[in-house]
């Protein structure tokens, strides 16, 4: 069994479940009984894994013409109802392969991702839990201009919540609290349209407020630096951030979702877009360069794999995980890979107390695999073994 905070491996575990949770970890054969008992023989044991920027509610088909086509065709084609159905489907793909929770950000309708989380926890249908932000909120952005009034409003309703001024703002935050949201989403800057900062603090002191976190999508280095600021919990993205901006992270012990697509789904998509393969590399290798920037700064890393589009040969989970080897491919040691998504992550979303090692009291998601994953990451795209929350979703 692995601990991911020591980094260290455990020989021989015997862990005990109640209902949930784990009761004990005790070490050596442990008979209690009336209980049933799974044999892992000789499989590696780690906590559950936690994706910190999904979208289980969104599948862009590449094939449609970019993001803007294909955000468009899903409003057009998929109600809130239908967006939530398929998300049931992507959500057990996600949890069969090991990610027993995600923190789900957005593009998922109207409150589909509450009506999602809400049937899971219900046992209606199976799935990782989920720590959802309703509509992320946005300035005024360039992505659909032209779009009739009609289409426009379809937009403005189903899909982001746009926000003008302070006031505005706040009341988009108060409006997602009151939806539901277990987290707030800002988009910092995206397609041509920007927060100010002080919309931007606006937005933080609100979530704050309340008791929730906030995401800040944060492409370019601006964007990072107003959000980090402001306070912020995390920056989703930040390809080009700067170093300086980095070691502000690392003071504030803000987090960075390194959201790095693995290496198929992105040619796909690149490729769907018109960039060329050098186009594509040398983009691939300038994001890397930040994760050892991030790295050599001290910024905490929380994994989040910003899957959204089609795959034709992988399921949810399997595109999901394949962005942490991306990671190894950037040169992050292998225990930090599973530290981001494990203890990490779990930090982040505040469920430290209730996720992200092998502990007593905290709930019993437990995966298993074959292989090491801390001589080969790719281990973590092979879970023999998954339990969530002491049910055995995955076995050999």
């Amino acid at each position: 069994m692995l601990d991911p905070k020591t980094g260290q491996y455990l020989q021989r575990p015997s862990i005990v479940i109640s209902g949930d949770r784990i009761k004990a970890v005790e070490f050596g054969d442990k008979v209690v009984a009336g209980a049933e008992i799974i044999d892992f023989g000789s499989l590696t044991l780690l906590p559950g894994l936690i994706d910190c920027h999904s979208h289980l509610l969104s599948e862009f088909d590449p094939a449609a013409g970019g993001e803007g086509a294909s955000a468009i065709l899903t409003l057009a084609r998929l109600s809130t109802a239908h967006r939530a159905l398929l998300g049931a489907k992507l959500a057990r793909e996600a949890l069969e392969m090991g990610v027993t929770t995600v923190r789900d950000l957005g593009n998922s309708g109207r409150n589909g991702d509450v009506a999602l989380r809400d049937a899971i926890k219900s046992g209606w249908v199976v799935g990782p839990r989920m720590v959802v932000s309703t509509r992320a909120i946005s300035p005024l952005f360039t992505l659909f201009r032209g779009l009739p009034p009609q289409a426009q409003s379809l937009v403005d309703s189903e899909e982001f919540a746009f926000a003008s001024g302070p006031d505005e703002v706040r009341k988009a935050v108060r409006q997602a609290v009151s939806d539901g949201a277990d987290c707030i989403k800002i988009y910092v800057s995206l397609f041509g349209g920007v927060l100010s900062p002080e919309e931007v603090k606006v937005a933080t002191d609100e979530a704050h407020r309340a008791g929730k976190r906030i995401a800040a999508h944060a492409v370019g280095d601006p964007a990072a630096k107003a959000a980090v600021d402001a306070g912020v919990d995390s920056i989703e993205h930040g390809y080009f951030i700067a170093e300086a901006t980095l070691k502000s992270m690392a003071e504030k012990r803000i987090f960075l979702v390194l959201t790095e697509p693995d290496m198929e789904s992105d040619d796909i998509w690149k490729s769907a877009s018109g960039m060329t393969p050098d186009e594509v590399e040398r983009m691939r290798k300038r994001r890397y360069g930040r994760v050892e920037q991030a790295l050599k700064a001290g910024v905490r890393v929380a994994f989040g794999s910003d899957a959204y589009t089609r795959n034709p040969t992988w399921s949810r989970g399997m595109a999901a995980l394949s962005g942490l080897m991306s990671y190894s491919q950037a040169g992050m040691p292998p225990i930090e890979v599973i530290r981001s998504a494990t203890v990490n992550a779990a930090e982040l979303l505040g469920l430290q107390k209730q996720i992200g090692s092998l502990e007593a009291g905290k709930l019993a998601d437990i995966i298993g695999f074959a292989g090491d994953p801390l001589v080969d990451t790719a281990e973590l795209l092979r879970a023999r073994f998954v339990m969530k929350g002491g049910a055995v979703i995955r076995r050999p």
